[in-house]
Protein backbone atom coordinates (compact mmCIF):
# COMPACT_ATOMS: atom_id res chain seq x y z
CA UNK A 1 0.00 0.00 0.00
CA UNK A 2 2.78 1.94 0.62
CA UNK A 3 3.01 3.82 -3.30
CA UNK A 4 -0.42 4.93 -3.12
CA UNK A 5 -1.01 5.62 0.15
CA UNK A 6 2.67 8.46 -0.39
CA UNK A 7 1.16 9.47 -3.94
CA UNK A 8 -2.57 10.58 -2.32
CA UNK A 9 -0.95 11.94 0.88
CA UNK A 10 1.56 13.56 -1.24
CA UNK A 11 0.14 17.25 -0.48
CA UNK A 12 -0.88 17.00 4.07
CA UNK A 13 -0.17 19.07 6.75
CA UNK A 14 -2.17 22.11 9.40
CA UNK A 15 -3.83 24.51 11.60
CA UNK A 16 -5.98 23.58 14.23
CA UNK A 17 -9.29 24.95 14.27
CA UNK A 18 -9.77 26.74 11.12
CA UNK A 19 -12.33 25.84 7.99
CA UNK A 20 -10.57 23.77 5.43
CA UNK A 21 -10.72 25.16 2.18
CA UNK A 22 -9.92 21.70 0.69
CA UNK A 23 -11.11 18.36 1.25
CA UNK A 24 -10.23 14.61 0.45
CA UNK A 25 -12.40 12.10 0.49
CA UNK A 26 -11.46 8.30 0.00
CA UNK A 27 -14.22 5.88 -0.47
CA UNK A 28 -14.26 2.22 -0.16
CA UNK A 29 -13.99 1.67 -3.52
CA UNK A 30 -10.29 3.00 -3.32
CA UNK A 31 -9.14 1.07 -0.51
CA UNK A 32 -10.30 -2.12 -2.50
CA UNK A 33 -8.02 -0.83 -5.32
CA UNK A 34 -5.14 0.04 -3.43
CA UNK A 35 -5.90 -3.57 -1.49
CA UNK A 36 -5.82 -5.11 -5.53
CA UNK A 37 -2.41 -3.49 -6.39
CA UNK A 38 -0.68 -3.65 -3.27
CA UNK A 39 -1.57 -7.93 -3.58
CA UNK A 40 -0.79 -7.91 -7.14
CA UNK A 41 2.70 -6.08 -6.14
CA UNK A 42 3.49 -8.48 -3.37
CA UNK A 43 2.84 -11.57 -5.63
CA UNK A 44 4.51 -10.27 -8.31
CA UNK A 45 7.62 -9.49 -5.85
CA UNK A 46 7.81 -12.07 -3.39
CA UNK A 47 9.81 -13.97 -5.69
CA UNK A 48 12.71 -11.56 -5.55
CA UNK A 49 12.64 -11.41 -1.74
CA UNK A 50 16.04 -12.48 -0.27
CA UNK A 51 15.90 -14.35 3.69
CA UNK A 52 18.65 -14.26 5.85
CA UNK A 53 20.20 -17.29 6.96
CA UNK A 54 18.18 -19.56 9.16
CA UNK A 55 20.69 -21.27 11.80
CA UNK A 56 20.38 -23.76 14.42
CA UNK A 57 21.08 -26.88 16.22
CA UNK A 58 19.70 -30.37 16.70
CA UNK A 59 20.24 -32.91 19.14
CA UNK A 60 20.43 -36.52 17.47
CA UNK A 61 21.44 -38.65 20.38
CA UNK A 62 25.21 -39.29 19.49
CA UNK A 63 25.93 -35.45 19.07
CA UNK A 64 24.63 -32.23 18.61
CA UNK A 65 24.07 -31.58 14.88
CA UNK A 66 24.73 -27.93 13.42
CA UNK A 67 22.95 -26.46 10.42
CA UNK A 68 22.45 -23.38 8.19
CA UNK A 69 19.44 -22.91 6.09
CA UNK A 70 20.78 -20.46 3.42
CA UNK A 71 20.41 -18.69 -0.27
CA UNK A 72 16.74 -19.49 -0.17
CA UNK A 73 14.07 -18.05 -2.60
CA UNK A 74 10.67 -18.32 -3.26
CA UNK A 75 9.68 -21.05 -6.04
CA UNK A 76 5.67 -20.63 -5.43
CA UNK A 77 3.55 -18.68 -3.39
CA UNK A 78 -0.13 -18.82 -3.14
CA UNK A 79 -1.11 -15.34 -1.86
CA UNK A 80 -5.26 -15.01 -1.21
CA UNK A 81 -6.12 -11.27 -1.59
CA UNK A 82 -6.47 -9.56 1.50
CA UNK A 83 -9.67 -8.26 3.49
CA UNK A 84 -8.89 -4.00 3.84
CA UNK A 85 -11.73 -2.29 5.84
CA UNK A 86 -11.61 1.21 6.98
CA UNK A 87 -11.75 0.72 11.72
CA UNK A 88 -13.60 3.51 12.72
CA UNK A 89 -13.20 2.32 15.82
CA UNK A 90 -9.21 2.47 15.72
CA UNK A 91 -9.64 5.71 13.28
CA UNK A 92 -7.77 3.38 11.11
CA UNK A 93 -7.14 1.13 8.45
CA UNK A 94 -7.30 -2.39 9.58
CA UNK A 95 -5.62 -5.87 7.08
CA UNK A 96 -6.71 -9.45 7.12
CA UNK A 97 -4.50 -11.89 5.35
CA UNK A 98 -5.48 -15.79 5.99
CA UNK A 99 -3.94 -19.02 4.38
CA UNK A 100 -1.10 -17.89 2.47
CA UNK A 101 1.35 -20.41 1.47
CA UNK A 102 4.95 -20.22 0.32
CA UNK A 103 7.39 -22.23 -1.49
CA UNK A 104 11.13 -22.25 -0.91
CA UNK A 105 14.23 -23.64 -1.83
CA UNK A 106 18.09 -23.18 -1.23
CA UNK A 107 21.03 -24.63 0.35
CA UNK A 108 21.70 -26.33 3.45
CA UNK A 109 24.83 -26.70 5.42
CA UNK A 110 25.69 -29.09 8.85
CA UNK A 111 28.48 -29.39 11.03
CA UNK A 112 29.09 -32.36 13.29
CA UNK A 113 32.33 -32.12 14.71
CA UNK A 114 34.70 -32.70 12.19
CA UNK A 115 32.07 -33.68 9.60
CA UNK A 116 30.93 -31.07 7.33
CA UNK A 117 27.90 -31.66 4.85
CA UNK A 118 25.65 -29.69 2.58
CA UNK A 119 23.18 -30.45 -0.03
CA UNK A 120 19.48 -28.52 -0.99
CA UNK A 121 16.46 -28.18 0.60
CA UNK A 122 12.70 -27.75 -0.27
CA UNK A 123 10.66 -25.47 2.08
CA UNK A 124 6.80 -25.39 2.52
CA UNK A 125 5.37 -22.94 4.43
CA UNK A 126 1.29 -23.30 5.06
CA UNK A 127 -1.79 -21.09 6.28
CA UNK A 128 0.26 -18.34 7.22
CA UNK A 129 -1.92 -15.12 8.60
CA UNK A 130 -2.09 -11.58 9.50
CA UNK A 131 -3.88 -9.23 11.03
CA UNK A 132 -2.65 -5.62 11.30
CA UNK A 133 -4.10 -2.14 12.41
CA UNK A 134 -2.70 1.18 11.46
CA UNK A 135 -3.65 4.02 12.63
CA UNK A 136 -4.20 7.51 11.17
CA UNK A 137 -3.44 10.84 12.74
CA UNK A 138 -2.34 14.47 12.68
CA UNK A 139 1.19 15.56 14.27
CA UNK A 140 1.64 19.16 15.35
CA UNK A 141 2.90 20.04 12.05
CA UNK A 142 0.43 18.82 10.57
CA UNK A 143 1.65 15.78 8.34
CA UNK A 144 -0.61 12.85 8.39
CA UNK A 145 0.85 10.10 10.80
CA UNK A 146 0.72 6.62 10.78
CA UNK A 147 1.61 4.03 13.24
CA UNK A 148 0.97 0.50 13.82
CA UNK A 149 -1.95 -0.24 16.55
CA UNK A 150 -1.25 -3.75 16.58
CA UNK A 151 -0.13 -6.34 14.69
CA UNK A 152 -0.58 -10.45 15.06
CA UNK A 153 1.23 -13.39 12.63
CA UNK A 154 0.79 -16.87 12.55
CA UNK A 155 2.36 -19.45 10.91
CA UNK A 156 0.63 -22.88 10.58
CA UNK A 157 3.08 -25.50 9.82
CA UNK A 158 6.29 -25.50 8.11
CA UNK A 159 7.19 -29.03 5.67
CA UNK A 160 11.28 -29.44 4.62
CA UNK A 161 12.36 -32.24 2.24
CA UNK A 162 16.42 -32.20 2.14
CA UNK A 163 18.25 -33.14 -0.92
CA UNK A 164 22.40 -34.42 -1.34
CA UNK A 165 24.76 -35.25 0.86
CA UNK A 166 23.95 -37.30 4.36
CA UNK A 167 20.20 -35.91 3.96
CA UNK A 168 19.13 -39.43 4.81
CA UNK A 169 20.51 -39.15 8.07
CA UNK A 170 19.59 -35.54 8.55
CA UNK A 171 15.48 -35.89 7.10
CA UNK A 172 14.48 -38.15 10.20
CA UNK A 173 15.29 -35.06 12.67
CA UNK A 174 12.98 -32.60 10.50
CA UNK A 175 10.05 -32.19 13.22
CA UNK A 176 13.30 -31.64 16.00
CA UNK A 177 14.16 -28.26 14.93
CA UNK A 178 10.79 -27.10 12.05
CA UNK A 179 9.41 -25.74 15.09
CA UNK A 180 12.55 -23.73 15.55
CA UNK A 181 12.14 -22.74 12.14
CA UNK A 182 8.06 -21.87 12.35
CA UNK A 183 9.09 -19.64 15.71
CA UNK A 184 12.01 -17.66 14.00
CA UNK A 185 9.39 -16.87 11.28
CA UNK A 186 6.76 -16.15 13.16
CA UNK A 187 8.96 -13.47 15.32
CA UNK A 188 9.98 -11.60 12.38
CA UNK A 189 6.55 -10.55 10.59
CA UNK A 190 5.15 -8.32 12.70
CA UNK A 191 8.68 -6.14 13.01
CA UNK A 192 9.28 -5.66 9.67
CA UNK A 193 5.29 -4.87 9.37
CA UNK A 194 6.24 -2.30 12.29
CA UNK A 195 9.67 -1.34 10.25
CA UNK A 196 7.55 -0.83 6.50
CA UNK A 197 4.88 0.98 8.82
CA UNK A 198 7.72 3.54 10.53
CA UNK A 199 9.42 3.90 7.01
CA UNK A 200 6.20 5.24 5.74
CA UNK A 201 5.60 7.92 8.44
CA UNK A 202 9.31 8.98 8.27
CA UNK A 203 8.46 9.46 4.47
CA UNK A 204 5.36 11.35 5.38
CA UNK A 205 7.10 13.49 8.00
CA UNK A 206 10.04 14.47 5.41
CA UNK A 207 7.29 15.84 3.20
CA UNK A 208 7.05 19.83 3.18
CA UNK A 209 3.67 21.64 4.34
CA UNK A 210 4.23 24.89 1.94
CA UNK A 211 4.68 23.88 -1.46
CA UNK A 212 5.84 26.49 -3.98
CA UNK A 213 3.59 26.11 -7.13
CA UNK A 214 5.33 29.47 -8.90
CA UNK A 215 8.33 31.82 -8.22
CA UNK A 216 5.29 34.23 -6.61
CA UNK A 217 3.03 32.05 -4.56
CA UNK A 218 3.10 29.05 -1.85
CA UNK A 219 0.70 26.58 -1.60
CA UNK A 220 0.06 25.55 1.70
CA UNK A 221 -2.09 22.67 2.45
CA UNK A 222 -1.71 21.62 6.30
CA UNK A 223 -4.66 19.17 7.89
CA UNK A 224 -6.66 21.21 9.44
CA UNK A 225 -7.97 18.09 11.90
CA UNK A 226 -7.44 14.34 12.28
CA UNK A 227 -8.89 12.22 9.67
CA UNK A 228 -12.39 11.16 10.02
CA UNK A 229 -12.95 7.34 9.79
CA UNK A 230 -16.40 6.08 8.45
CA UNK A 231 -17.37 2.70 7.69
CA UNK A 232 -17.12 3.17 4.03
CA UNK A 233 -14.88 6.36 3.31
CA UNK A 234 -11.74 8.36 4.94
CA UNK A 235 -12.11 12.11 4.72
CA UNK A 236 -9.32 14.64 5.11
CA UNK A 237 -9.86 18.56 5.46
CA UNK A 238 -6.40 20.76 4.34
CA UNK A 239 -6.08 23.94 4.92
CA UNK A 240 -5.52 25.34 0.85
CA UNK A 241 -4.14 28.74 1.06
CA UNK A 242 -2.00 30.41 -1.22
CA UNK A 243 0.20 33.16 0.02
CA UNK A 244 2.40 35.57 -1.88
CA UNK A 245 6.04 34.22 -1.26
CA UNK A 246 7.40 37.88 -0.26
CA UNK A 247 4.48 39.40 1.92
CA UNK A 248 3.14 35.77 3.14
CA UNK A 249 -0.18 38.22 4.06
CA UNK A 250 -3.42 36.96 5.11
CA UNK A 251 -6.45 37.97 2.48
CA UNK A 252 -8.79 39.50 4.48
CA UNK A 253 -11.86 36.67 4.11
CA UNK A 254 -11.45 33.59 5.90
CA UNK A 255 -12.72 29.75 4.69
CA UNK A 256 -16.11 28.89 4.95
CA UNK A 257 -17.54 25.40 5.75
CA UNK A 258 -19.06 22.97 2.95
CA UNK A 259 -20.21 19.82 2.66
CA UNK A 260 -19.53 17.23 -0.46
CA UNK A 261 -21.91 14.90 -1.63
CA UNK A 262 -21.19 11.51 -1.01
CA UNK A 263 -19.73 10.08 -4.01
CA UNK A 264 -19.38 6.29 -3.32
CA UNK A 265 -19.12 4.90 -6.82
CA UNK A 266 -15.56 6.80 -7.46
CA UNK A 267 -12.56 6.28 -5.51
CA UNK A 268 -11.86 9.59 -4.84
CA UNK A 269 -13.32 13.27 -4.55
CA UNK A 270 -11.54 16.34 -4.18
CA UNK A 271 -13.47 19.69 -3.21
CA UNK A 272 -11.62 22.54 -3.32
CA UNK A 273 -13.58 25.76 -2.16
CA UNK A 274 -13.66 29.39 -3.41
CA UNK A 275 -11.77 30.34 -0.62
CA UNK A 276 -8.60 28.55 -2.03
CA UNK A 277 -9.07 30.02 -5.68
CA UNK A 278 -9.57 33.40 -3.94
CA UNK A 279 -6.59 32.97 -1.89
CA UNK A 280 -4.36 32.99 -5.36
CA UNK A 281 -5.84 35.81 -6.58
CA UNK A 282 -5.08 37.62 -3.59
CA UNK A 283 -1.54 36.62 -3.68
CA UNK A 284 -0.66 37.60 -6.36
CA UNK A 285 -3.25 41.03 -5.68
CA UNK A 286 -0.51 41.89 -2.85
CA UNK A 287 2.40 40.67 -4.14
CA UNK A 288 2.14 43.41 -7.09
CA UNK A 289 1.63 41.36 -9.53
CA UNK A 290 -1.46 42.12 -11.10
CA UNK A 291 -0.11 44.87 -13.35
CA UNK A 292 0.90 45.65 -17.02
CA UNK A 293 2.16 48.23 -19.05
CA UNK A 294 0.47 47.87 -22.53
CA UNK A 295 1.79 49.71 -25.81
CA UNK A 296 0.06 49.77 -29.49
CA UNK A 297 2.64 46.73 -30.03
CA UNK A 298 0.06 44.58 -28.08
CA UNK A 299 -3.00 45.50 -29.81
CA UNK A 300 -4.12 42.98 -32.04
CA UNK A 301 -3.32 43.84 -35.94
CA UNK A 302 -7.17 43.54 -36.74
CA UNK A 303 -7.92 45.98 -33.97
CA UNK A 304 -9.47 48.87 -35.96
CA UNK A 305 -8.33 51.44 -32.79
CA UNK A 306 -4.77 51.67 -32.53
CA UNK A 307 -3.05 53.10 -29.19
CA UNK A 308 -1.99 56.42 -30.37
CA UNK A 309 -3.56 60.33 -29.68
CA UNK A 310 -5.23 60.20 -32.88
CA UNK A 311 -6.64 57.28 -33.24
CA UNK A 312 -8.40 57.53 -29.86
CA UNK A 313 -9.22 61.04 -30.32
CA UNK A 314 -12.80 58.92 -31.91
CA UNK A 315 -13.52 58.98 -27.65
CA UNK A 316 -11.53 61.23 -26.53
CA UNK A 317 -11.48 64.61 -29.07
CA UNK A 318 -9.52 66.76 -27.18
CA UNK A 319 -6.69 64.52 -26.86
CA UNK A 320 -5.41 64.64 -30.25
CA UNK A 321 -5.76 68.51 -30.01
CA UNK A 322 -3.80 68.64 -27.09
CA UNK A 323 -1.08 65.85 -28.07
CA UNK A 324 -1.18 65.42 -31.96
CA UNK A 325 0.45 61.75 -33.58
CA UNK A 326 1.48 60.79 -30.10
CA UNK A 327 1.84 56.78 -28.97
CA UNK A 328 0.22 55.72 -25.92
CA UNK A 329 1.04 53.16 -23.13
CA UNK A 330 -1.64 52.46 -20.69
CA UNK A 331 -0.53 51.52 -17.19
CA UNK A 332 -2.99 48.35 -16.36
CA UNK A 333 -3.38 47.07 -12.57
CA UNK A 334 -6.10 45.32 -10.56
CA UNK A 335 -7.13 48.07 -7.99
CA UNK A 336 -8.35 44.94 -5.69
CA UNK A 337 -8.06 41.64 -5.44
CA UNK A 338 -9.91 39.83 -8.12
CA UNK A 339 -12.85 37.66 -6.17
CA UNK A 340 -14.53 34.21 -7.53
CA UNK A 341 -17.77 33.56 -6.25
CA UNK A 342 -19.40 29.95 -7.10
CA UNK A 343 -23.23 29.18 -7.33
CA UNK A 344 -24.65 25.31 -8.64
CA UNK A 345 -23.04 24.86 -12.25
CA UNK A 346 -21.37 28.30 -12.82
CA UNK A 347 -18.43 30.24 -11.64
CA UNK A 348 -18.17 34.22 -11.49
CA UNK A 349 -15.31 36.29 -11.68
CA UNK A 350 -15.33 40.07 -10.53
CA UNK A 351 -12.56 42.93 -11.67
CA UNK A 352 -12.09 45.92 -10.08
CA UNK A 353 -9.20 47.18 -12.39
CA UNK A 354 -7.81 50.95 -12.68
CA UNK A 355 -6.09 52.50 -15.74
CA UNK A 356 -3.58 55.61 -16.59
CA UNK A 357 -2.84 56.42 -19.69
CA UNK A 358 0.30 58.37 -20.69
CA UNK A 359 1.27 59.85 -24.27
CA UNK A 360 4.81 59.18 -25.47
CA UNK A 361 6.64 62.39 -26.38
CA UNK A 362 9.28 62.12 -29.00
CA UNK A 363 11.87 62.31 -26.13
CA UNK A 364 10.21 59.42 -24.68
CA UNK A 365 8.89 61.44 -21.89
CA UNK A 366 5.46 59.65 -20.42
CA UNK A 367 2.98 62.38 -19.69
CA UNK A 368 0.19 61.19 -17.62
CA UNK A 369 -3.44 61.88 -19.68
CA UNK A 370 -6.24 60.89 -18.12
CA UNK A 371 -7.60 57.84 -15.28
CA UNK A 372 -9.95 55.31 -15.62
CA UNK A 373 -11.24 53.09 -13.27
CA UNK A 374 -13.51 49.90 -14.67
CA UNK A 375 -15.82 46.94 -12.86
CA UNK A 376 -16.49 43.92 -15.07
CA UNK A 377 -17.68 40.56 -14.09
CA UNK A 378 -17.42 37.50 -16.32
CA UNK A 379 -18.91 34.22 -15.40
CA UNK A 380 -18.37 30.50 -16.59
CA UNK A 381 -18.69 27.02 -16.67
CA UNK A 382 -16.13 24.13 -16.20
CA UNK A 383 -15.81 20.63 -16.76
CA UNK A 384 -13.84 17.64 -17.69
CA UNK A 385 -13.58 15.80 -20.60
CA UNK A 386 -11.43 13.37 -22.11
CA UNK A 387 -9.14 13.66 -18.67
CA UNK A 388 -8.67 17.51 -19.60
CA UNK A 389 -9.66 20.17 -17.52
CA UNK A 390 -12.31 22.54 -19.99
CA UNK A 391 -14.33 25.34 -20.13
CA UNK A 392 -16.28 28.65 -21.23
CA UNK A 393 -16.31 32.41 -20.78
CA UNK A 394 -18.65 35.52 -21.11
CA UNK A 395 -18.95 38.67 -20.01
CA UNK A 396 -21.97 39.75 -18.00
CA UNK A 397 -20.80 43.58 -17.01
CA UNK A 398 -18.46 46.15 -17.82
CA UNK A 399 -18.29 49.76 -16.95
CA UNK A 400 -16.01 52.25 -17.50
CA UNK A 401 -15.60 55.52 -14.92
CA UNK A 402 -13.30 58.55 -15.35
CA UNK A 403 -11.46 58.85 -12.45
CA UNK A 404 -9.54 62.14 -13.28
CA UNK A 405 -8.16 64.22 -16.98
CA UNK A 406 -5.38 66.24 -17.62
CA UNK A 407 -6.76 67.13 -20.72
CA UNK A 408 -10.10 67.73 -19.86
CA UNK A 409 -13.50 65.72 -18.95
CA UNK A 410 -14.84 63.31 -21.29
CA UNK A 411 -17.77 60.83 -21.62
CA UNK A 412 -16.58 57.65 -21.05
CA UNK A 413 -19.48 55.83 -22.84
CA UNK A 414 -18.46 55.17 -26.37
CA UNK A 415 -14.78 54.05 -24.96
CA UNK A 416 -16.97 51.83 -22.60
CA UNK A 417 -18.53 50.26 -26.31
CA UNK A 418 -15.19 50.12 -27.38
CA UNK A 419 -13.75 48.17 -24.54
CA UNK A 420 -16.90 45.72 -24.39
CA UNK A 421 -16.64 45.40 -28.24
CA UNK A 422 -13.20 44.70 -28.02
CA UNK A 423 -13.52 42.11 -25.12
CA UNK A 424 -15.97 40.26 -27.10
CA UNK A 425 -14.49 40.06 -30.57
CA UNK A 426 -10.83 39.56 -29.70
CA UNK A 427 -10.38 38.24 -26.13
CA UNK A 428 -12.73 36.21 -25.32
CA UNK A 429 -12.63 34.10 -28.37
CA UNK A 430 -8.83 33.43 -27.76
CA UNK A 431 -9.40 32.34 -24.58
CA UNK A 432 -12.62 30.17 -25.10
CA UNK A 433 -10.99 28.77 -27.99
CA UNK A 434 -7.77 27.50 -25.17
CA UNK A 435 -10.22 26.87 -22.52
CA UNK A 436 -12.48 24.26 -25.04
CA UNK A 437 -9.15 22.37 -25.53
CA UNK A 438 -8.75 21.91 -22.65
CA UNK A 439 -5.91 21.92 -19.71
CA UNK A 440 -4.65 18.07 -19.04
CA UNK A 441 -5.40 17.48 -15.52
CA UNK A 442 -2.11 17.10 -13.22
CA UNK A 443 -1.03 13.16 -12.45
CA UNK A 444 0.39 11.61 -9.47
CA UNK A 445 4.18 10.61 -9.64
CA UNK A 446 2.57 6.41 -9.74
CA UNK A 447 -0.71 7.40 -10.87
CA UNK A 448 -2.91 9.19 -12.75
CA UNK A 449 -6.62 9.88 -12.65
CA UNK A 450 -9.58 8.07 -15.08
CA UNK A 451 -13.04 8.75 -15.31
CA UNK A 452 -12.87 11.99 -13.66
CA UNK A 453 -15.94 14.25 -13.30
CA UNK A 454 -16.51 18.41 -12.45
CA UNK A 455 -19.22 19.82 -10.74
CA UNK A 456 -19.60 23.15 -9.42
CA UNK A 457 -21.58 23.71 -6.07
CA UNK A 458 -22.48 26.60 -3.72
CA UNK A 459 -18.59 27.89 -2.70
CA UNK A 460 -16.39 25.24 -4.35
CA UNK A 461 -15.46 22.75 -6.81
CA UNK A 462 -15.91 18.81 -6.56
CA UNK A 463 -13.85 16.93 -8.25
CA UNK A 464 -14.22 13.01 -7.61
CA UNK A 465 -12.48 10.80 -9.85
CA UNK A 466 -10.80 6.61 -9.96
CA UNK A 467 -7.25 6.41 -10.10
CA UNK A 468 -4.69 3.74 -11.94
CA UNK A 469 -1.80 3.04 -9.92
CA UNK A 470 1.63 2.20 -11.28
CA UNK A 471 3.31 0.32 -7.88
CA UNK A 472 7.13 1.63 -7.60
CA UNK A 473 9.81 -0.40 -6.61
CA UNK A 474 10.71 -0.75 -3.35
CA UNK A 475 12.89 -2.67 -1.14
CA UNK A 476 12.48 -6.37 -1.63
CA UNK A 477 14.02 -7.63 2.08
CA UNK A 478 11.51 -8.84 4.27
CA UNK A 479 12.51 -11.42 6.16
Amino acid sequence: MRPSVIAVFTLLSCVCGENPGVKVVLTNKWLQYVKHVGAGWVQDKLEKITFPDISGDVNIHIGTVYYTLSGTTVTKCDLPEPVVEFSQDNTGVKTSIEGLSVALAGDWRTNFGLIHDGGTFEMAIFSMSLTSVVQLGKDSDGHLSVSSLSCDAQVGDVDIQFHGGASWIFQPFVDHFKGHIVDMIQSQICPKVQEFIVSVESDLQAMSVSVNVSEVLSFEIPLTDPPVIEASNLKMGLKGEFYSIKTHMEPPFVAQPFTMPEQPDHMLSVGMSEFTMNSASYGYFSAGQLQALINDSMIPPASPVRLNTSSMGVFIPQLPKQFPNLLMVLQVYASDSPMVSLQPGLGELGLQVGVIAYAIEPNTTQVPLFKLSSISKFSGKMWIADQKLKGSVTMDNFTLTLVSSEVGTFKTDALENGVKMGIKMMVLPKLNTLLGNGIPLPQMKQGHLVNSVLNIEKGFLDIYSDVEIEPAERNNNFL
